[in-house]
């Protein structure tokens, strides 16, 4: 059975250039950023769900006033298995980022470019991979007559880009049991190049805007201002000290310990001679599960407290991002498991469990309180110009999930 189901996916190279074709032609930006969010995404979804056939299909649309069709979809079909105690569920989201400078392009990033093995465009691997492999997971098993072990449900859901609000928060909203305890949840939407790590983990996240007032002045003159962009240029060297403060190490993530990184920074006076009297910055922290958000938050407090006291400046602090790690996935759970079985005989790697730094919507699924695990075979090109996947890991990834669901 697993040689002809194997070979039937192998069969799918022209399937996966087509769809990644048709799907990037219909860019899913949200309509916050100027696009016009999934609908057409969704509909072509359903287009390739309707061919292969599916024993139920569900929608847990979210309201969007923002969106002509007034809604962003969230689509679900489902698979009855031999057995309906548990449900294996494969999320993938439909949302995309823009293109962003498009002079990085080699390429029109919304015409997909083949060449040999790779696939150029944007959303060819951010989701589209995942999305694409699970389909083909499918349709491999129903063409060669294989009922799954388990019921399979295919989740499409909007707005993981930008904050999952209108996607998998929404389904939780509106129908808090969609999920059993027994179910197992696979995301493939983080990965590496050879397929091996299994993320079971995530740290917490937190975005903190520093805004330092002081008072302006000419350049000239210092002593009549108080200058906020020297002050927060002090702030954040003190702010490093938060790596020796939340020091612990955990050798599941990757990076082993938290990180504490300023990032963005806003423009402050447009001329030269100028002191600044208002200066922001954002600082990105990735807070190891064993430290509570509360408690960082309270030792950046006392850190800025003592630049105001020394500048004499205010500094407020505001949270763009706030969300306390969600607990992990045992990687002894069968989630975890059967994946690893699976990677280990379609990619021939020892798969490992871990953790990361970044946020996925699993972690949402976590909280809760069903197991999920985050895995792909990835060469990590999410966000950056010439996006891109190989056909192989696509057409090997379907493999993985139709060996999950099926043997």
């Amino acid at each position: 059975m697993k040689e002809k189901l194997f070979s039937r996916i192998d069969s799918y190279r022209d399937e996966v250039i087509k769809m990644q074709s048709e799907l990037s032609a219909l860019p899913a930006l949200t309509p916050y950023e100027g696009g016009e969010g999934e609908w057409k995404k969704a509909n072509k979804i359903k287009e390739y769900m309707d061919s292969i056939g599916y024993d139920s299909f569900e929608e847990y649309n979210a309201p969007c006033k923002a969106m002509k069709e007034g809604t962003r979809p969230n689509h679900v079909y489902r698979f009855k298995g031999i057995d309906s105690s548990r449900t294996i569920w494969i999320m993938s989201h439909m949302d995309i980022v823009p293109a962003g400078d498009l002079k990085l392009w080699d390429t029109d990033p919304f015409v997909v470019k083949v060449d040999g093995d790779y696939l150029y465009g944007r959303g060819v691997e951010d989701n589209q991979q995942g999305l694409v492999s699970s389909i083909l997971a499918v349709k491999a098993m129903r063409e060669e007559g294989i009922k799954p072990k388990y019921d399979v449900a295919l989740l499409f859901i909007s707005d993981e880009e930008t904050g999952s609000f209108d996607g998998i928060q929404h389904i939780l909203k509106v129908k808090p049991d969609i999920f059993k305890k027994t179910d197992m949840i696979y995301v493939p939407d983080s990965g590496v190049p050879d397929g091996s790590r299994i993320e079971v983990a995530e740290k917490s996240i937190l975005w903190v805007k520093f805004t330092t007032k002081g008072l302006q002045a000419h350049a000239s003159r210092p002593n009549y201002g108080k200058n906020a962009f020297k002050a927060a240029s002090n702030l954040i060297v003190r702010l490093q000290t938060l790596y020796e403060i939340f020091g612990a190490k955990n050798d599941l993530f990757e990076p082993p310990t938290c990180t504490f990184e300023p990032t963005k920074k806003e423009a402050n006076v447009p001329n030269i001679n100028s002191i600044p009297g208002e200066d922001v910055f954002y600082l990105d922290s990735r807070i190891l599960p064993s430290y509570k958000v509360d408690d960082v938050i309270k030792e950046m407090r006392n850190i800025a407290d003592g630049v105001e006291k020394d500048f004499d400046v205010k500094i407020s602090m505001d949270y763009a991002q706030k969300e306390e790690a969600a607990p992990q996935t045992d990687p002894e759970d069968d989630t975890v498991k059967l994946c690893a079985k699976a990677i280990k005989e379609v990619y021939a790697v020892e798969p490992r469990a871990c953790g990361i730094g970044g946020g996925t919507v699993a972690a949402y699924i976590r909280k809760a309180g069903i197991p999920a695990v985050v895995w792909s075979r990835l060469n990590d090109t999410a966000h950056q110009s010439n996006e891109h996947c190989k056909i192989s890991n696509v057409i090997g990834d379907a493999k993985v999930f139709a060996h999950i669901a099926s043997l």
